[in-house]
């Protein structure tokens, strides 16, 4: 009886909700196209920030690599929901905010503050994945490099990033799965996400088991789907380390 009813409520919620739930709600997309915006702007705005940063954070001069710690330790350190309420609810009564209309403007819009949001927490953890695949960069190679005659910006941009860069991508795909799920979270700043339509249908239909349980199944397929292409990529860019099957 129970299983019926599950049942009932889940096709009556599809029926009734799938474009909110997929792509639009008539005016703005919602849904599923949101969550997927906001994750690929915010890994891709994030990965580029973090390469420089992470560049910073491996140098050997304290002055540069100590202020990137930090803005890596706090972001890290912090729940990511008090980060967004932070610039959602936050930053717009600041003075310097308020006199700059640019800025108001900006930090009105739910959307840009959760944004802003992602993009600092994932170049917090990026930043620090690929600092330490910079570290890990085999020292011969680098010695080599240099007895080729290479200054020292070709050895970083020819030999120690497209190292580093590749052996940080197993690290770099939990870490967007880690941020899809950081997404779900973007209704606290009133951005109409896929979890967002969610609750609202809760609210709704007063089914919390039937509800949850589809938003997980959904998340879980979005999850395993970031899985199998950070694999592809894998088999790609990082062939040369799987062991031969030579006999």
């Amino acid at each position: 009886m129970l299983e019926t009813i599950t049942n009932h409520n889940l096709i009556l919620m599809l029926n009734e909700h799938w474009q909110n739930l997929l792509y639009t709600d008539g005016y703005k997309i919602t849904g599923l196209a949101m969550t997927i915006w906001l994750l690929v702007l915010s890994a891709t705005i994030g990965w580029f920030f973090s390469v420089f940063l992470a560049v910073a954070r491996s140098s050997k001069n304290r002055l540069i690599s100590l202020p990137v710690w930090l803005f890596t330790y706090v972001f890290r350190g912090t729940p990511f929901y008090i980060q967004l309420l932070l610039i959602y609810n936050g930053l717009i009564v600041l003075d310097i905010v308020q006199d700059n209309a640019a800025l108001k403007s900006f930090f009105r819009v739910g959307f840009n503050c959760a944004l802003v949001a992602l993009i600092l927490n994932t170049a917090a953890y990026t930043t620090e994945i690929i600092a330490g695949a910079i570290k890990n960069v085999d020292p011969g190679e680098i010695e080599a490099a240099q007895a080729y005659g290479m200054s020292r910006f070709q050895v970083y941009t020819r030999i120690i990033l497209p190292t580093a860069l590749r052996n940080s991508l197993p690290s770099y795909g939990n870490e967007v799965i880690l941020l899809l799920h950081c997404t779900s979270l973007a209704f606290g700043a009133t951005v109409p996400e896929f979890f967002s339509v969610i609750k609202f249908i809760n609210a709704k239909y007063l089914d919390s088991l039937t509800i949850y349980i589809f938003a997980g199944f959904v998340y879980l397929i979005l999850a395993y789907t970031l899985i199998a292409l950070f694999r592809l990529a894998e088999k790609r860019w990082l062939s040369y380390l799987q062991p031969s099957n030579s006999q």
